[in-house]
């Protein structure tokens, strides 16, 4: 994948008799991505909404890794059509294995008092910062191999972090990194359903790695474990897909293998458009000699 296209081709699931179908792009990894799995998920559920309603919030969990390999098929069960709001969960499921379970609330449009958290720190404009695969190209030779090659994937996606810490480091960060990200190629006239299943799709990158920053000094990339566990997020405000955003992520805490993460997401005007949480396994893997 490397265009808004390719990405639109994944995302949109084939509709079955009372279930929907969907393929898998690999975006670097061994298993499939949560990402997609999350999007994919969403597009099955607002293919069942039919009066107008828009998402609201997700909640989720991931149960199995997914087979790049296999389809995966899509259920949706239609919990509730109540006055205001709309409910449903969707099952995807590989073979006979479940492999993740969402549910997602979509609200109609009414009026109501509004505010939102301001961004509270100054960062610089993407037109100033490296992206990842310029960094792949720049620093090749000094980060890891598997590094290297995640940078390296062609996505539909530019990333562009604020900050690229110094891996050999032997001070511990601060767990906050802020990423401006873009898609790519042209952009078509988008749906807010497109838009929030494609917002979805991009939450699921950089996030957890806030959770790894403290402890980069002690972190070896090829021997390191790293998988989501459960996603939410909160929708808020309608944007636009023809300009970058700002994804700011923090880690409030780790332990037990397990490293949790609150993102926000801003326009390049520091409009809120939507909110994330994820917990994640974060595992140093123990070679036996």
């Amino acid at each position: 994948m490397n265009t808004v296209k390719d990405l639109l081709e994944v995302l949109l699931l084939e509709k079955k008799d009372n279930f929907f179908i969907g393929k898998s792009e690999t975006v670097g990894s061994l298993n499939v991505f949560g990402g997609q799995v999350l999007a994919q998920s969403l597009n099955a559920a607002y293919r069942t909404i039919h009066n107008n309603r828009i998402l609201h919030s997700l909640h989720s969990y991931f149960l199995e890794p997914g087979d790049l390999k296999i389809p995966i098929k899509y259920q949706v069960n239609d919990t509730r059509d109540g006055g205001s709001f709309s409910t449903r969960r969707v099952t995807a499921i590989q073979g006979d294995k479940t492999i993740f379970i969402l549910a997602a609330s979509f609200h109609k449009k009414e009026f109501g008092f509004e505010h939102f958290r301001k961004l509270e720190r100054e960062v610089l404009p993407p037109e100033k910062l490296t992206s990842w695969s310029q960094m792949a190209n720049k620093f090749g030779k000094f980060i890891p191999f598997k590094l290297k090659s995640f940078l390296s994937v062609k996505r539909p996606i530019e990333f562009r972090p604020t900050f690229i810490p110094n891996l050999s480091t032997n001070q511990e960060l601060p767990p906050k990194m802020d990423v401006w990200f873009k898609l790519k190629g042209d952009i078509p006239d988008l749906s807010i359903g497109i838009k929030h299943q494609i917002l979805t799709y991009i939450s699921d990158y950089s996030v957890l790695w806030s959770s790894v920053l403290p402890h980069i000094n002690k972190v070896n990339f090829s021997d390191i474990q790293m998988a989501s566990l459960d996603h939410a997020m909160w929708f808020y405000r309608d944007f636009d897909f023809t300009d970058w955003l700002l994804y700011t992520i923090e880690s409030p805490n780790s332990a037990n293998a397990r490293g949790i993460a609150q993102g926000h997401i801003y326009t390049r005007n520091g409009i809120l458009i939507a909110s994330v949480v994820q917990e994640g396994l974060v595992r140093p893997i123990i070679r036996k000699k």
